[in-house]
């Protein structure tokens, strides 16, 4: 049987606007294009596994409103399915603005809506769904309770997890013991980690500390910079791939699709990091969230490319 995943996590509407560069506390600035399309960690990462033709479901909530039906839509679109994602009464679907430069750097201020309510219940509704599953993938988008309640739900019925710490806040060790993959970005593990700056021994260091606290291993990407892989007994940097980027929106959940499909396939980290190196570095190329994640086809052209360089 085909090995899957279960994505629990946010749904957003991501309303973006394109400007010449990201404006100064207090600025006013002048856009030059606005463009609505569906986003949010949790249903970015499950579209992006999705599109690399791996079984996926998503555990979330919406709004009964359009951006919801929106929503759901494009994640069947990207062959996710969405009979788990629950319906609020009282909150619209959430919403996140984004601004995004010339560059491709960018702003995001996230409006939770019906994220805000996804409860402990919710995840219990839904159990059959995790035991049917072999990966667990969850951010921090939605309660910290329900993804704690989650965690410690998917390792007690033995499944890998993966817990992408976004937005950063501080996380106790109660949460920790129940991850596997803990994948932030530079700026996460600054804040989780309370570091002064990222480079391979802090990232060392921080690694140690969490596999002290459960964590399995600890995958930091860092932009132009790559990403590196640490657990308590090696440490492994990855040179990123040369591009040229447009729009870093989802390249961090793009990573995240990548590392799961690539992990599923083959149970190996090694593997699934350089699989979510490939289908980030496409998705840097393209503008928007979940309209930018690669197909399985092109990250295996791409990896073939790779893969005759390095013959």
């Amino acid at each position: 049987m085909e090995r899957s995943a279960v994505v629990i996590g946010s749904l957003n509407m991501d309303i973006a606007v394109t400007v010449e560069r990201l404006p100064a506390e207090g600025e006013t600035l002048q856009g030059v294009g606005l463009v609505e399309a569906p986003g949010g960690k949790g249903a970015n990462q499950a579209a992006a596994i999705g599109k690399l033709q791996t079984p996926v479901r998503m555990i979330g909530k919406v709004g009964a409103d359009r951006n919801g039906a929106a929503l759901l839509q494009s994640l069947e679109a990207s062959g996710v399915d969405t009979d788990a994602v629950l319906t609020s009464s009282g909150q619209p679907t959430g919403v996140a603005l984004v601004t995004v430069d010339r560059a491709g750097r960018n702003h995001i201020v996230v409006v939770p809506g019906a994220n805000g309510e996804l409860t402990k219940d919710d995840i219990d509704s839904r159990a059959d769904i995790i035991e049917q599953c072999d990966m667990i993938v969850l951010q921090l988008e939605v309660p910290l309770e329900t993804v704690a309640y989650a965690l410690r739900k998917a390792k007690a019925l033995g499944k890998t997890t993966v817990l992408n710490p976004a937005p950063a806040r501080k996380l106790d060790d109660e949460l920790l013991q129940f991850v596997d993959f803990l994948i932030p970005n530079e700026h996460e593990l600054q804040t989780i980690a309370e570091l002064d700056q990222i480079d391979e021994q802090s990232i060392e260091r921080a690694a140690r500390l969490f596999g002290e606290k459960g964590v399995g291993a600890l995958i930091v990407t860092m932009g132009e910079r790559g990403c590196c892989y640490a657990d308590r007994s090696k440490i492994k940097a990855y040179p990123a791939r040369k591009v040229n980027a447009v729009d870093t929106t989802a390249a961090g959940d793009s990573f995240i699709g990548g590392f799961v499909a690539g992990y599923l396939a083959s149970r190996d980290a090694d593997t699934a990091i350089r699989q979510a190196q490939i289908a980030a570095a496409i998705t840097v190329t393209r503008h928007g969230a979940q309209s930018s994640l690669p197909t399985r086809q092109e990250v295996e052209a791409l990896w073939q490319v790779r893969t005759n360089s390095t013959a």
